[in-house]
């Protein structure tokens, strides 16, 4: 075979074109690394903030823990002292924020103990009444959005749209009180049928006890999830009609398929990426607003110790429980940026 009749090389196939930021990895690498600091820089912010905003409410505190009792200069003097009030102002905000970094938030006033074991103590139930009512608002919401949405118009739609807009501007700590009086105390023909305010009855031992937990949690969950569903049916209900007029739901229909199915494995898939970012948003709502309703229902959690600690004031107490409840609202905030990417690529890109 001479040279001229050779067969040609095949041509080397060009490398995929990349965007201007790289690979989809690097891209949302760079994102998520952006996502983060905004995080940390408002995690700062809030450290800040809470030393120097809680100084600015009237009351001694060091006068407060003496439960009015005549004491004497030099004992206000030592007291002072003790939990470092008789430094300058600037001394005491660094020595805060240098072990508020370490994880030491100081110790509390009136109870003589590390804020981060009172902290510790007053979680679980917070975390028992936040994540019963997250988890059935959540659902309720998504269920009445994806039902109003498929039959949008019709006077079960308008039913649930006008309910959810009503409970949802009320306030929480209103309706708590409503409910105390309705369901709680009673009133007229109807009979008190549930605790008033605690966690328990204290006299009750195994399944007992998660019953009597049961029967004082649920003025208070249903508190939350009243005025909480309302905001997932509505953007389910928004993002499902706005997928309704897409042409792949007509194809789908085209092939037989029925109409449950058509919502069910179709719609509603694709309606759920905002309300996805929308849970998030919600829980660090919910943990924010669980402080009314804990104080109304004398729920034993870090919302009633928050009432209470800023009733004395107690500073480290207080400033520790707002670095709690804003560190949750951002870090579930930035979980939803970084999650959001990765059910819509277009997000971060």
């Amino acid at each position: 075979m001479t040279a001229d009749a050779r067969p040609e090389a095949a041509p080397v196939p060009a490398a995929p074109a990349r965007g201007p930021h790289g690979s989809p990895r690097l891209a949302y690498l760079r994102y998520g690394a952006g996502k983060v600091g905004g995080a940390a820089v408002s995690l700062f912010a809030v450290l800040v903030t809470g030393f120097f905003l809680f100084r600015l409410i009237p009351g001694d505190p060091v006068k407060t823990m003496t439960g009015g009792r005549p004491v004497s200069a030099g004992q206000l003097a030592a007291y002072r002292a003790e939990f470092g009030l008789d430094l300058p102002l600037w001394e005491q905000f660094t020595d805060y924020c240098g072990k508020a970094l370490t994880g030491d938030l100081g110790t509390s006033y009136q109870f003589r103990a590390p804020v981060t074991e009172k902290l510790t103590e007053a979680l679980p139930p917070t975390l028992l009444l936040t994540g019963t009512a997250f988890v059935l608002y959540t659902a309720l919401g998504i269920f009445l959005g994806t039902r109003s949405a498929w039959r949008h118009g019709r006077p079960a739609d308008r039913l649930h749209t006008g309910l959810a807009l009503t409970l949802y501007s009320l306030p929480s700590f209103w309706l708590g009180l409503l409910l105390i009086i309705v369901l709680g105390v009673g009133t007229g023909p109807v009979p008190g049928l549930f605790p008033t305010g605690g966690m328990e009855s204290g006299e009750q031992e195994g399944l007992g006890y998660v019953l009597d937990v049961a029967h004082h949690l649920v003025l208070p969950v249903f508190t939350l999830v009243a005025v909480e569903y309302g905001q997932t049916l509505l953007v389910t209900r928004s993002a499902l009609l706005d997928e309704m007029g897409e042409d792949y739901l007509t194809t789908a229909r085209a092939k037989g398929l029925r109409d449950d199915l058509v919502r069910r494995r179709h719609a509603v898939p694709n309606a759920l990426l905002p309300t996805v970012t929308l849970i998030f948003v919600n829980l660090g709502r919910t943990v924010i607003g669980v402080v009314l309703v804990e104080t109304v229902f004398s729920w034993p959690g870090l919302g009633g110790l928050f009432y209470q600690a800023l009733s004395v004031p107690d500073l480290p107490l207080v400033q520790g429980l707002f670095l709690f409840f804003a560190a949750a609202v951002i870090i579930l905030n930035t979980l939803a940026d970084l999650l959001y990417p990765l059910l819509d690529p277009r997000v971060g890109r």
